[in-house]
């Protein structure tokens, strides 16, 4: 059955043709039929507009429009030429249902007025000699309009049916543009994020294991104990740096399996800054920390921003602000937000350095800090202090920063 429905989909002409040629063939019946049905109408005139109607019948969906206007004139010859009604005229009940699925709405409004006036023009010109009473005759009139109408009202509902499905097709065409759309945003504010972990975890660490190494080579005659506390705080730096970044790779290999999940340490918040203060006193850079106001537990989002500020700030003091540079970290607690507070006694930095590539002039990092506290929906204000070196606040609002 489907196969067949199948075909007849693919030769829509031909089955048009066929049924065409069955209303001819009907009607060339009635013309040589002996009767008075024909009475005072030309056999070549009918046999003419017979054959014309099985011709728009044929090409009804091929030249919708065309076919229509065929019609009109088809329908007007048969009052000039007195061709009563045929078998065949049922073709306009077609023409009419498939010019009201088109889309082009004129057309169908055209068709309308067709079926509302070719019924009564049809009484008018051949009146029904066996309707008894007048009654009978305006019924049948409107019996002709109503079926008519009705052939129009299935083609309208046949377009609004297309058009709804068509609508849908573009809506869901839409809903996948968007949401590959979302899917590409996504990636990028992963890869963002990602890469943001990253700069903090090498520039941090790699700039604690440069410093103690450059100490170390100064004093590796003169001062044994402290090249060898120097290398212990390379390799305990080194191996923090592998912790971070084997996190970071369980993240990107997501559920491959590739690791186990106690090769991984949490994320790190303020609770982790004294280590952090103290691996960076211990590479030389003086820190003043301290924290203001009553602790209470942090969004793990505004943790982790919390950290990398203070960690990006101190690396940047460290590896910028000179040979006798000393930081201060201060975090405000107040009843809605954390204020964090680092800034360094340093050279500071020009304004077109730190505005348009990060805090250090060549890398990223303040760009990295903006991005951080913008996803906590928090503030940042950065920049040259007016004494000499350069300070960082960020305001950090306590909710929605999961």
């Amino acid at each position: 059955m489907n196969r067949l429905y199948d075909l007849l989909r693919r030769h829509p002409t031909g089955v048009d043709g066929s049924w065409s040629a069955v209303l001819l063939v009907l009607s060339l019946v009635t013309l040589a039929s002996p009767s008075q049905y024909l009475e005072g109408a030309s056999e070549a005139a009918t046999g003419v507009v017979a054959l014309a109607l099985a011709v728009a019948g044929t090409l009804r969906r091929r030249r919708p429009e065309r076919v229509l206007v065929a019609c009109f004139v088809i329908g007007a010859a048969q009052l000039v030429l007195g061709v009563p009604p045929l078998v065949g005229n049922g073709t306009f009940l077609v023409v009419v249902f498939t010019i009201a699925s088109r889309p082009d709405r004129r057309w169908s409004r055209l068709a309308l007025g067709g079926c509302l006036t070719a019924p009564a023009l049809s009484q008018l010109r051949w009146p029904d000699r066996a309707a008894e009473s007048t009654f009978a005759v305006v019924f049948g009139t409107g019996l002709l309009t109503v079926l008519f109408c009705l052939a129009w009202v299935l083609g309208d509902s046949l377009r609004t049916r297309r058009a709804y499905y068509a609508e849908l097709e573009r809506r869901a065409e839409r809903l996948e543009r968007e949401r590959e759309t979302r899917t590409a945003m996504a990636v990028a504010a992963e890869r963002a994020r990602i890469a943001r972990e990253l700069h903090d975890v090498v520039a941090h660490n790699v700039s604690v294991m440069v410093v103690q190494a450059d100490g170390a080579a100064y004093v590796l005659d003169s001062a044994p104990d402290q090249t060898r506390t120097a290398l212990r705080t390379i390799s305990s730096t080194g191996r923090q740096a592998l912790t971070e970044m084997r996190r970071l790779l369980g993240v990107l290999r997501g559920e491959d399996g590739g690791a186990a999940a106690g090769d991984y340490v949490p994320q790190p918040g303020v609770d982790e800054l004294g280590d952090l203060v103290d691996q960076v006193r211990d590479a030389g850079l003086p820190v003043d920390f301290r924290v203001e106001g009553t602790p209470q537990p942090l969004p793990s989002g505004v943790a982790l921003t919390a950290y990398r500020i203070v960690q990006e700030a101190l690396t940047n003091s460290r590896k910028h602000g000179g040979p006798h540079v000393g930081a201060t970290v201060r975090l405000c607690y107040r009843r809605d937000t954390l204020t964090v507070l680092a800034d360094d006694d340093g050279r500071g930095a020009d304004d077109g350095s730190y505005a348009e590539r990060g805090a250090d002039g060549l890398g990223h990092g303040l760009i990295g800090m903006r991005e951080r506290v913008g996803m906590v929906g928090g503030v940042l204000v950065a920049g040259p202090r007016p004494g000499g070196g350069f300070r960082i606040s960020a305001t950090l609002p306590l909710t929605g920063g999961e």
